[in-house]
């Protein structure tokens, strides 16, 4: 997925960064020089291996925390309308794609991270249903929304970036029911709105992992900032 400070990589390594800051490590299958890869681990589009650019701190989320995170939200995949954030190598957004999204749409600041996201979805023949902006995140939140059903939300590390989006979700970018997957760097107990439910959770080195469902009950509450 995406970048920012330390980061993991399978077993968590060493620094990486995301939305086109650099903040660290080195995302997995890449090397100091040349293209690492991406490899999609189910669906359609399974064992597919897409090339990722020579950014410094790219690399997509490990393999074991994708697999968990699917197993998680199998149920719901199926015609999803998919925002993938601070989308990086875009490896949910595809993944989510693959077994059976409807649509993923993904916002990515690093011009160049991004055109290699666009010709990666034209190899797996899923321009129909991936769309890829070239934006800041911040910037694109405070335009008008399109309500998603799952929303991944990666943030870089330690910018404070965390709360400010899960407020901004709440502004009409969510669905009744959506489930929402927030990465933060481990330690931070972000606030969200009082509308989401945490359902699960997961660490992986110096990141942690917390997928939220809103709960439609409480929605008289949205207005309460994260």
């Amino acid at each position: 997925m995406k970048r920012r400070s330390p980061r993991r990589q399978g077993k968590p390594a060493a620094a990486s960064r995301r939305d086109g800051k650099a903040t660290g490590r080195r995302r997995a299958g890449q090397h100091a020089t040349g293209t690492g890869r991406l490899r999609i681990i189910g669906g359609d589009y399974r064992r597919r291996l897409l090339p990722v650019p020579d950014s410094p701190g790219l690399r997509p989320t490990p393999d074991r925390v994708r697999e968990t995170l699917f197993n998680w939200i199998s149920a719901a995949l199926p015609g999803a309308r998919v925002l993938d954030l601070f989308a990086g190598t875009g490896s949910l957004g595809l993944e989510a794609l693959s077994r059976g999204a409807r649509e993923t749409v993904f916002v990515e600041r690093d011009a160049r991270v991004a055109d290699q996201l666009g010709h990666n979805l034209g190899t797996l023949k899923a321009t129909s249903r991936g769309r890829v902006i070239n934006a800041d995140v911040t910037r694109f939140l405070d335009a008008a929304p399109t309500p998603a059903t799952l929303v991944f939300l990666d943030p870089p590390f330690r910018l404070g970036l965390a709360e400010p989006c899960c407020a901004a979700l709440e502004s009409g970018w969510l669905a009744t029911e959506a489930l929402v997957y927030l990465e933060t760097e481990a330690g931070l107990e972000p606030r969200v709105p009082t509308s989401w439910q945490l359902h699960r959770e997961m660490q992986a080195g110096d990141s942690h992992g917390r997928l939220y469902k809103r709960e439609a009950t409480s929605l008289s509450s949205r207005g309460d900032a994260c």
